[in-house]
């Protein structure tokens, strides 16, 4: 590998020179620029990044924290590939690192996001309560933007999407359609998102004068394998569902199949519903309904604020984002509706 000495020796100038033209820093002459920027490509010469992020305090690049047990599925997927595509394009740079499994390692993460000198930060936490982020927020002097909670200090730093509310509404959706007895499979208690969209879900219920019925609930690991194992304990129990919310699709997807594998048919026996909206979804068969977070918007929103913010701009509004239900095969109308009314 060259280095910064063998550049300068092609080029018949000082190493401090050749960290001039790289930096910008300093004047150069166009003539030696061009004899620099020709020793660099002679001799392949590829700078050591974090040293001219910490002379120049410009890395072009935005961090990105995220845990690892959240990588799996096609919502993460998306969100990494967008952002990455959404920086790109805004000449900057994505980098990922692993928040790990603690509040301490994700703070580790972020630390070390500083430390490469990268111009913004975002935050996909975990296990980071509210208080610790907004002390994040006042404790960084560069842009951080925290994505899937609502922060209380800074409220523009935070983009949300109203899992809670869209859990009530495909809840709704189904007692309004004649579901009354409805089976709920949870995703990793320990998230945010599973414990909203699980209180989503109570809370239609009580809004329609309907019992919150333990044994209709199951918590599951957001892998189709718990949701047929969500499935199985169901029907072990012997309990009685004429449709099922999952808290995402993957666990829809294992609860269809354990039905299948149980006789039941869906949706004329059950009726089931995903969130997430996986690209799979429609080409199941049935087709699965599902609830569409606008991950998309949400990182793209994000980008924005962080190129705003480096420009000197101001912070957007937007802060909450709302889902939509897409209705497909896997539902009908249940039991409490007449016959005649099913679609």
């Amino acid at each position: 590998m060259s280095t910064m000495q063998e550049v300068a020796s092609r080029a018949g100038v000082s190493k401090t020179t050749v960290s001039r033209v790289l930096s910008g820093k300093g004047y150069v002459s166009q003539e030696t620029k061009d004899q620099v920027y020709k020793a660099i490509e002679d001799t392949g010469y590829r700078p050591n990044l974090l040293a001219r992020n910490l002379a120049t305090s410009k890395s072009m690049c935005i961090g990105l924290v995220v845990t690892n047990t959240l990588y799996n599925g096609n919502y993460f997927s998306e969100l990494i590939s967008q952002a990455a595509k959404k920086l790109d394009a805004n000449g900057r740079k994505l980098i990922l690192v692993d928040g790990k499994n603690s509040a301490v390692e994700e703070q580790e993460a972020i630390e070390f996001l500083n430390d490469l000198g990268c111009e913004g930060i975002i935050i996909y936490p975990r296990f980071l309560s509210i208080d610790n982020l907004d002390a994040i927020v006042d404790k960084y002097k560069k842009p951080v933007m925290v994505v899937n909670r609502k922060l209380r200090k800074h409220q523009s730093h935070c983009i949300y999407c109203d899992h809670k509310g869209s859990s009530f509404n495909a809840t709704k959706v189904l007692i309004e359609r004649g579901h009354h007895d409805i089976a709920f499979i949870t995703g990793s208690m320990d998230s945010p998102t599973a414990i909203e969209r699980f209180a989503g879900y109570k809370e239609a219920l009580t809004a329609f004068a309907l019992p919150v019925r333990e044994e209709l609930i199951v918590q599951g690991k957001w892998s189709s394998a718990s949701g047929a194992a969500a499935v199985e304990t169901l029907l072990a129990g012997k309990q009685k569902f004429s449709a099922i919310l999952a808290s995402n699709d993957e666990m829809a997807i294992g609860a269809m199949k354990k039905l299948n594998d149980a006789g039941m048919a869906v949706p004329a026996d059950v009726s089931v519903i995903g969130f997430d909206n996986i690209p799979i979804a429609p080409f199941l068969i049935p087709a699965l309904s599902s609830v569409k977070d606008p991950v998309s918007d949400m990182v793209i929103e994000v980008i924005n604020q962080i190129i705003s913010m480096l420009d000197g701009g101001y912070l957007s509004e937007q802060n909450q984002f709302n889902s939509d239900l897409i209705l497909r095969d896997s539902v009908i109308n249940g039991p409490r509706l007449s016959p005649q009314n099913k679609s």
